[in-house]
């Protein structure tokens, strides 16, 4: 362990390469404190979670999303971002309460869908197509019309014909 250079108390953490004027490479090992002192570096800030999700959101605009983080439980006092950051609801009058955020949030788990559609038993002769599946090409068709890709999106159409006709 190295003592910064300049305050000699505590340790260096910082490890500064420089060329003096006459063209000699200068290294210097400072403490973080120092090398902020000095102009080394920035100010390591401590950044509240919540004021800055607050912020991003006051930020983008989006008085929905705001809405939704800052609804509170009237049973339980519970708030989405606690749930967010817990994993848990609190009582069953969440699910009413966070309906909204709790839609995007499970749309964007389950890429759009919101209704589990279960597995296929593997007794099955055929694999079955699961409605995930057909979504998928869907917005690959989508996105290669978005990139003029027509050879593509037409080879997907088909595909996903063929795949509803089962």
């Amino acid at each position: 362990m190295t003592p910064c250079e300049r305050c000699k108390n505590s340790q260096a953490s910082c490890y500064v390469t420089d060329i003096d004027a006459n063209g000699k490479r200068v290294e210097r090992r400072l403490c973080e404190s120092c090398a902020v002192q000095e102009g080394w570096m920035q100010p390591v800030k401590v950044v509240d979670e919540k004021q800055l999700l607050e912020e991003f959101i006051e930020q983008s605009g989006s008085a929905d999303v705001a809405k939704g983080l800052n609804q509170t439980c009237d049973e339980c006092g519970m708030t989405f971002v606690e749930f967010r950051n817990h994993g848990l609801l609190g009582c069953a009058n969440d699910y009413e309460v966070f309906a909204e955020p709790l839609m995007r949030l499970l749309e964007r788990a389950h890429d759009g869908a919101t209704r589990h559609t279960g597995k296929a038993p593997r007794s099955l002769d055929q694999p079955r197509v699961s409605q995930q599946d057909l979504r998928r090409l869907q917005r690959q068709i989508a996105d290669a019309v978005a990139d003029e890709d027509y050879e593509r999106a037409a080879a997907l159409r088909d595909r996903l014909r063929r795949l509803e006709e089962k």
